[in-house]
């Protein structure tokens, strides 16, 4: 047997032998892997621009609703039967242009009976004229009493609001037969039509026989908030919300396509108050329709032009966004990139406009930014205006 101071011996050189394997290999993968030396990579060749001063305009887009200049009901204003529809759906109609026929038999007959009437109550008061004559004479005569003769005047006078009544019947039964012939109000386009030839209409019907639109000129109506109102308030001229309107420039209005409309408009009313719900204040522009191409109920957005005087502008490209904020990687003497934050004031096309955070004449890096880190350095590679465009 062992003795225990063997075995303990053993195990002391069994633990050199594994200390000494490890210690090798710890050197050869020192040596293979090269730690002992780091490796600089070289600095990236980016292109690089200098930030420039421009004159530029934007442009604000709010969501429209347009409105016919009038949306008039057309509704019969006497009960008959729909005797003729002169015009068609979607029809272009003048002021004054016959559209429906109601049934005016009833109301010619209603008409007759007033004129018979009127031709009754005046006979009536020739009479009572010629009665106060008889007994004027008489009474000059000293034949009847001045009682008699006035009783003869009151009766004339009765006659005479007689003949009056049934002038106004007569005149009433001519309104009412020239409601049977139902005219357009203004000029303008034909809606739907709700009734057909021959149904019996009311004054009282729930719907209307059409509608007619006028859109001579729209109305278009859309919405700012309160910091883009409180924006046109400071700085467009004028002492009141009046002058400041018309001291503003003509707007123009894209379509739903985001072709613009033609003609320009001009905005000529402000709401008398926010919208509590919403925030906003409803304002509306007014624009030209000579040929009617618009229509009641279109959609589109009221575009607002806003002039900037030497304003920097840098492409979107030449930014990142990091937490809610810009950034762009402006360049040193030295060559090396510092992160810098930046405002924006807005967006034209694929650039943006910049309010603070880098100055005229400062380079910024063009491209190649999101592998940058801050303080790195770089081989700037100077990059036109015009290239950039």
């Amino acid at each position: 047997m062992e003795t225990l101071t063997q075995q303990l011996n053993t195990v002391k050189q069994f633990n050199i032998v594994k200390i000494s394997y490890f210690l090798s290999a710890v050197l050869l993968y020192s040596c293979s892997t090269g730690t002992s030396k780091p490796v600089e990579l070289p600095s990236p060749s980016l292109p690089v621009m200098t930030v420039e001063s421009v004159d530029e305009t934007l442009y604000r887009e709010y969501p429209a609703s347009i409105e016919a200049l009038a949306n008039i009901e057309i509704r019969p204003q006497v009960n008959g039967t729909l005797e003729r529809i002169y015009i068609d759906e979607g029809a272009k109609v003048s002021k004054g242009q016959p559209l429906f026929k109601i049934n005016d038999q009833a109301y010619q007959e209603q008409l007759n009976q007033a004129n018979a009437n009127l031709q009754a109550a005046k006979a009536a008061l020739e009479n009572a004229e010629l009665e106060v004559e008889k007994k004027t004479r008489l009474v000059n005569n000293k034949v009847l009493t001045d009682f008699q003769l006035q009783t003869a005047v009151s009766s004339r006078n009765a006659a005479k609001a007689s003949v009056q009544q049934a002038l106004s019947a007569v005149e009433s039964a001519k309104i009412n037969l020239g409601y049977t012939l139902i005219k357009a109000t203004v000029d303008g386009y034909i809606g739907r039509l709700q009734k057909k030839q021959g149904s019996l209409v009311a004054p009282t019907d729930q719907e209307a026989l059409t509608e007619l639109s006028n859109v001579k000129e729209l109305h278009v109506y859309f919405s700012l908030g309160e910091n883009d109102f409180i924006d046109f308030k400071n700085n467009v001229q004028g002492a009141s919300i009046e002058q400041k309107l018309n001291n503003l420039p003509p707007i123009t209005l894209a379509l739903s396509d985001q072709s613009i409309y033609e003609h320009e408009g001009r905005i000529d009313m402000v709401d008398g108050q926010f919208d509590k719900n919403t925030g906003s204040i409803t304002l509306r522009a007014t624009f030209r329709n000579p040929e009617g191409i618009l229509r009641s109920g279109n959609t589109g957005k009221i575009r607002i032009e806003k002039k900037y005087s030497q304003t920097l502008l840098i492409p979107q490209v030449a930014t990142v966004e990091m937490q809610d904020k810009i950034f762009v990687y402006t360049v040193d003497k030295e060559h090396k990139v510092s992160q810098q934050p930046i405002e924006i004031i807005g967006k034209s096309g694929a650039n943006y406009l910049v309010k603070s955070g880098i100055k005229q004449g400062d380079k910024i890096v063009y491209k190649g930014i999101d592998l940058l880190q801050d303080g790195q350095l770089i081989t700037p590679q100077l990059v036109s205006k015009d290239s950039i465009n």
